[in-house]
């Protein structure tokens, strides 16, 4: 009887998932909240056929080349920064991902963190639990409306085109720009008007940001950008942290040169730029946009399904790097 297909898991994912995925082949896991060393990833991927990532296993060449055996490599993301396409490619080991599984999931978050943000929430509920609020003041706590306003939206994909979904329940004016124009259906459906980047830029209350990290699109908004919005906006970052320059915006909040921001996501996570922690017109996640029950399994069981495809000779259904297929 040939021996199962051996797959590492390199972090905690479903215990559903990981069931199926045991079923079948011969599984080894690292379920605990934190990522294996490059030096750990390399020598439990020698012996290795598969193996399920997260966003923070750096999947490189060297690390690829250490691992003979290796047929494919499943991401429980939709990104996929953490990956050497070319090398991979090149040594046909295949690529896949979870697109369209957190879309929903992120698209609410955005709005979670637009409000939030926008209505100075988190300032509001440390003010309240610090024992200091002592009466209400009319003049006092005061956010900026949202209802009736603009959203720019830069990146128009399934997330910020879920973003735009649901500015229809506030009344606003929808803006978006990015490396092309969505189909005109998408635009009478949503309401949305494509314009250029400086103009979204000057006219929006709020801009959220919906980029996949990309070197063009590395600081895509840097001090430039943040000095030509208005005062009173806000700036939205569920997308990849270098999409923002930090420390110019750092810079920009301090000076007041833009309202507030909200941010789920880092340039060098876990790591903040300095000062960022200590403004009080900012709301920060951890890295959470897509983590709801819901969510997180269907992204689990989409890359063992990938993950199961590659296996057993089949064409994965997320595959990135097609050409590796044979």
């Amino acid at each position: 009887m040939a021996a199962k297909p051996r797959v590492l898991v390199t972090q905690r994912i479903s215990d559903e998932a990981l069931e199926t995925l045991a079923s079948r082949f011969d599984v080894e896991s690292n379920q605990k909240d934190a990522p294996l060393s490059a030096a750990q990833l390399r020598r439990k991927l020698k012996d290795k056929d598969a193996a399920i990532t997260l966003i923070t296993d750096a999947i490189s060449e060297t690390l690829l080349a250490a691992a003979p055996r290796l047929k494919v490599v499943s991401n429980v993301a939709v990104g996929y920064n953490n990956f050497d396409v070319a090398a991979a490619t090149r040594r046909g080991v295949m690529l896949t991902n979870t697109p369209g599984a957190m879309d929903d999931t992120t698209a609410d978050f955005a709005w979670c963190l637009i409000l939030a943000t926008a209505r100075r929430l988190i300032e509001a509920d440390r003010l309240v639990r610090s024992g200091k609020w002592t009466r209400w003041r009319f003049m006092s706590n005061l956010g900026w409306d949202v209802y009736g306003k603009t959203l720019g939206i830069c990146g128009f994909g399934r997330i910020g085109r879920g973003v735009a979904r649901r500015a229809a329940g506030f009344n606003m004016r929808v803006l978006y720009t990015g490396p092309r124009r969505a189909p005109e259906a998408v635009e009478r459906e949503l309401k949305a008007t494509f314009v250029d980047k400086q103009t979204l830029l000057r006219e929006s209350d709020v801009v959220s940001l919906h980029l996949p990290l990309f070197p063009e699109t590395r600081h895509y908004i840097g001090a430039a950008e943040l000095a030509l919005m208005k005062p009173t906006a806000v700036l939205v970052n569920t997308a990849r942290g270098p999409v923002v320059d930090e420390r110019a915006l750092v810079k920009t909040l301090k000076a007041g040169q833009i309202a507030a921001a909200g941010l789920d996501v880092y340039e060098n996570e876990p790591k903040l730029a300095a000062g960022l922690a200590k403004l009080a017109n900012t709301v920060l996640a951890p890295h959470m946009a897509s983590a709801s029950v819901d969510t997180r399994l269907r992204m689990c069981n989409m890359a063992v399904a990938n993950c199961t495809a590659a296996l057993t000779g089949q064409r994965p259904p997320n595959l990135l790097n097609p050409e590796s297929f044979k």
